[in-house]
């Protein structure tokens, strides 16, 4: 039961798409928009490594867009670094303590919603060291995928977390 939770709980993390016509989110995640968004290397400061895909410049609808086809296309993104906005969430499976932590991005009309989980890099402690749940936050980290419960979960690893004026 525990883990049929876990498993429903991270699922909508990272596709409550279900507001959306499939094909209409397909035709979207396929447009030039969002193929091109894909190429785009952002700049960074210097000293750290580029990144591949920035998020943080679209607007919701191409960035929830984006998100569907990492999720369809996983292997297209493994291993760029991935930049974007959303707002934290914080799930603890309780029969294992394991720790997720996601940055949820809605579309246009914040209808829908879209996650990428992210494991922040270094040592740091919940809630000590986060912004309050809700807290919109900016995440770079390098794109990967796992399996956990029988599911295939995004993430990106060797996280960089920033909130607020930072």
């Amino acid at each position: 039961m525990k883990r049929a939770l876990l498993a429903v709980v991270l699922s909508a993390v990272l596709a409550l798409s279900a507001c959306a016509a499939k094909g209409d989110v397909q035709a979207a995640s396929k447009s030039d928009g969002a193929r091109q968004a894909s190429s785009a290397v952002a700049t960074s400061a210097e000293g750290e490594r580029p990144v591949d895909l920035d998020l943080t410049a679209l607007i919701g609808t191409v960035v929830y867009s984006q998100i569907y086809d990492m999720t369809v296309e996983p292997e297209v993104y493994r291993g760029q670094r991935i930049r974007l906005k959303g707002n934290l969430s914080y799930f603890q499976d309780s029969e294992t303590k394991r720790e997720y932590f996601a940055a949820i991005i809605a579309d246009a009309t914040a209808c829908c919603a879209q996650g990428i989980e992210f494991v922040w890099a270094g040592e740091h402690r919940y809630p000590e060291d986060y912004p309050p749940l809700d807290t919109e936050v900016t995440v770079t980290g390098t794109f990967d995928t796992y399996d956990e419960y029988g599911y295939t979960y995004l993430q990106l690893t060797d996280a960089e977390v920033t909130w607020g004026d930072i």
